[in-house]
């Protein structure tokens, strides 16, 4: 295999090291790509290693499958994530994604890689209580590799070509997959021009989780218009790039207790996003009291967060409860750093013979 460029060390150990000094990890201990375990893992693909998907920014390095096997191995993952990660790396790739801007944003952004279809419960992503938070491999695992792939292949490096003034923890890995069988509504990749038999992902740039408390109570007809309120106060904070910049799209992830509730009320994927759409408003005097305003707003106009509904990605995970979540996302760059569907190509894939390396 000539690419990557093979490194050497004494053992694992070393190795190791070398990895952190030569800046090839996320500051994290990763696991040693070795030729046997990078050429596993390219067989899982079901890809030729020296393919390239395309040009991987802000270096615009080439990012063949043989270099994403091989973060994938650093990230921990199995080769049977391999064709989620592949379809991630697609989605980054995509120029309407702008990963050339967001990895140079000095705005608080990472990829959210939200799995959809039968591939979930194959590599068993989970989109139940948790997701984002530890204890699940694939989820963990998936996004970190795309995480590497963007540091390794796309140079996206702390300080010098990802200048993120703070960032967050979703800059590690952010990946959950939808609770389609939790949800009443149909898949979110259904919206997006796929089919529910389909496996993909969704890749949008976005800030941290924003947890929203709903108490809804069947007695109250009122109950469901205020839930829909407080998601849409996550978008028209008047912090939020949503706010201020406009024109990007967003994710609402509904907790299956929430999203039963709202379909109890009559409410489906459409009806959700258009409610959202038409409370996220601000008016110009809003905007003028914060530091939000990138340019002086008119006092009286009402301004939208959003320009249509379909900007309003509604999908259904975590566990049931109070909560659910917002993700208010960059908006910016020459496409306004758009979501972008992706199939998961799994037929493709070769059998993985035995190996001990």
């Amino acid at each position: 295999m000539t690419d990557p460029t093979l490194l050497e060390a004494a053992d694992e150990t070393r190795a190791l090291e070398q990895l952190h000094e030569l800046g090839c990890t996320d500051g994290l201990p990763v696991v040693i790509p070795t030729e046997v375990r990078v050429e596993r893992m390219v067989l899982a693909s079901g890809w030729p290693a020296d393919m390239v998907l395309g040009a991987m920014g802000p270096n615009l390095g080439a990012c063949s499958v043989a270099k994403l096997a091989a973060c994938a191995v650093m990230a921990g993952c199995l080769p049977d994530h391999m064709p989620v990660v592949v379809a991630a790396a697609k989605a980054v790739l995509d120029p309407t994604f702008d990963l050339t801007e967001m990895q140079a944003t000095t705005h608080a952004t990472a990829p959210l890689v939200i799995v959809h279809g039968p591939v979930r419960n194959w590599c068993g992503v989970s989109g139940s209580f948790g997701a984002l938070g530890p204890g699940h491999r694939a989820n963990a695992s998936i996004g970190r590799a795309l995480r590497l792939a963007m540091i390794n292949i796309g140079g996206g490096r702390a300080g010098t070509s990802d200048m993120a003034l703070l960032g967050h923890p979703g800059k590690f890995t952010m990946c959950l997959a939808e609770d389609e069988e939790s949800s009443p509504f149909p898949p979110l990749h259904t919206a997006r021009g796929m089919n529910a038999d389909q496996s993909a992902v969704t890749v949008i740039g976005a800030e941290a989780p924003q947890s929203v408390m709903g108490v809804l109570d069947a007695d109250d007809p009122t109950s469901g218009d205020r839930l829909l309120e407080s998601l849409a106060i996550g978008f028209k904070s008047m912090t939020t790039n949503n706010a201020a910049l406009r024109s990007g799209q967003a994710v609402v992830a509904l907790n299956p207790d929430h999203a039963q509730a709202l379909a109890a009320l009559g409410h489906d994927r459409d009806s959700i996003a258009e409610a959202i759409m038409a409370r996220s408003v601000v008016t110009g005097a809003d905007l003028a009291t914060t530091a939000a305003a990138m340019a002086p707003p008119v006092p009286d106009r009402v301004y939208r967060c959003f320009k249509d509904p379909s900007d309003v990605l509604v999908m259904v995970a975590g566990g049931g409860g109070l909560y659910s979540v917002v993700f208010p996302t960059w908006c910016a760059g020459p496409h306004r750093n758009r979501a972008v569907t992706v199939e998961v190509e799994v037929g493709q894939a070769c059998e993985l013979p035995e190996t001990t390396g």
